[in-house]
């Protein structure tokens, strides 16, 4: 690797706003905190970043997604253009 091109790789607190959940990963994101930082569980201070949605409050991993009836879907649209003969 090339000196002085990469950005710094290093620990980072990525914290969910919509859940309240916060996790510690490494990232090249440290310097897009804007110089916020946060006490961790180990007593360290890291840089954090504030994310709208995470693996906590997304639909997919909740499963709080609607299922949609795919019979009704198929009525609906068969009112209304007709059935096929």
């Amino acid at each position: 690797m090339r000196e002085g091109i990469h950005p710094p790789y290093g620990p980072v607190v990525f914290r969910d706003r919509a859940a309240h959940h916060a996790f510690l990963t490494r990232s090249t994101l440290a310097a897009l905190s804007g110089g916020r930082t946060v006490e961790w569980e180990d007593g360290n201070v890291y840089p954090v970043v504030d994310v709208e949605i995470s693996n906590v409050s997304h639909p997919f991993y909740t499963g709080t997604a609607r299922v949609l009836d795919a019979a009704g879907r198929v009525e609906r649209f068969e009112r209304r253009f007709g059935k096929r003969s």
